[in-house]
């Protein structure tokens, strides 16, 4: 592949990668060049909230964004929402809530909803019902109804200190 180099910085760790072309999606470059799969292609047009990572503690759509426009700021995907160093199968705590609470059924969605989950329990806490729904409203999981889902992340904002 013909492109430029770059290294991003995902989950603390700077990652280089040697030629990366200008239209080529941060999300490919997770995926396909680093291994991070959390992130899901689903739509591929932004709509779905499946490939939900965060950017300097935002939460943005990786298949709408350039990796080239992702040099030097800060990227987070559903794998690193543990600390390092955290012991072996721990889990953020807003993973905790959604197995705790059964928030999840296939599984596809849930990566992105994690991530925009943790993003508005960076922000706010103690969390609504409708706070926690407009949060989550970008990402779209077609197997539930979504009640589980936001018990479960109010639920993780009301044990917050």
């Amino acid at each position: 592949m013909t492109g430029e180099p770059v290294t991003l910085r995902v989950n603390g760790a700077e990652r280089p990668v040697a030629a990366v072309a200008p239209w080529t999606t941060l999300l490919t470059v997770l995926r396909d060049e680093f291994g991070l799969t959390g992130a899901k292609r689903g739509c591929n047009q932004g709509v779905c909230g499946a490939c939900t990572v965060t950017i300097d503690g935002e939460p943005v759509r990786s298949c709408l964004s350039l990796a080239l426009n992702c040099a030097d700021r800060d990227i987070v995907t559903v794998e690193g929402l543990v600390p390092a160093g955290a012991p072996a199968g721990a889990l953020a705590p807003v993973q905790q809530a959604l197995a705790e609470g059964n928030a999840v059924q296939c599984g596809f969605c849930t990566p992105g909803i994690l991530i925009s989950a943790h993003a508005l329990l960076r922000r706010n806490a103690p969390l609504t019902v409708d706070e926690v729904r407009a949060g989550l409203s970008g990402n779209l999981c077609r197997c539930s109804g979504y009640k589980k889902i936001v018990e479960a992340v109010v639920s993780a904002s009301e044990a917050r200190p």
